[in-house]
């Protein structure tokens, strides 16, 4: 419940591009939507990108963690038009405002040669992103066939900005330049192993810090470790 004693209605907004969306207000919103009746649950995913790699100096395989992905959150709207909830029953359906919806989830503007970035607000939860699903179930039907009752399920996509991202997370990544100072007992290829998850990459990193002898590392010095195109299998 709001402050004022009134029930808040999550509230969806349209936004031109991800900044707009982050700050921007539903007075500044390209389209809005307001659900009829708040859903009972939703559900927030979180995942990491992981790769299989043979462990060094085993025959089993581990997963490498990558990188984090983007959040997901799904929920469920409900579009009612038999006037059970709000009293107010109408014979043409639910199709008009149900395509509404769809469209400013999931329409190619022009404007901005995409579909709409997204801003969910709802209580506590702020969420902005994409829609990158939705399924349309049609429930209740009136004498024409026309839908009266629609339950649409959501799945939107959180948008982060690349270098907020990488901030955020402060991880190694295949993509990033390293820079790691040399201890005993390292070689070559087990740092590229480290960063990279392969060793195979050594004779390239030497070259690039102008190593002669790579088989010999002096503890203490600091090398360059550039990002990798794994699918071109080069730095």
């Amino acid at each position: 419940m709001a402050d004022n004693g009134k029930l808040e209605k999550l509230l969806i907004l349209a936004f031109e591009s991800s900044e707009d969306a982050e700050r921007g207000t539903r007075k500044e919103a390209k389209e809005s939507f307001e659900s009829l009746i708040n859903p009972e649950s939703y559900t927030l995913e979180y995942k990491v990108k992981t790769s299989d790699g043979q462990g060094q100096g085993t025959s089993g395989a581990q997963a490498k963690f990558e990188y984090t992905l983007p959040e997901e959150l799904t929920f469920e709207f409900l579009f009612d038009n038999t006037g059970i909830i709000d009293g107010k029953p109408n014979k043409d359906g639910v199709a008009d405002e149900v395509d509404r919806f769809r469209k400013m989830l999931t329409e190619y503007k022009g404007n901005s040669h995409e579909p709409y970035h997204l801003k969910l607000v709802w209580g506590n939860l702020v969420f902005t992103g994409r829609a990158i699903e939705l399924s349309l179930t049609h429930k209740l039907f009136n004498s024409d066939g026309k839908p009266i009752r629609t339950v649409a399920k959501v799945k939107f996509k959180k948008s982060v900005e690349d270098k907020k991202r990488a901030r955020k997370e402060n991880k190694s990544s295949v993509d990033l330049t390293h820079l790691r100072k040399v201890k005993g007992g390292d070689t070559l290829p087990l740092l590229c192993y480290r960063i990279y998850g392969d060793p195979k990459y050594y004779l390239q990193v030497a070259r690039v810090n102008g190593l002669t002898n790579f088989r010999v590392l002096k503890p203490g010095t600091d090398l360059v470790f550039p990002p990798i195109d794994k699918k071109a299998g080069a730095l």
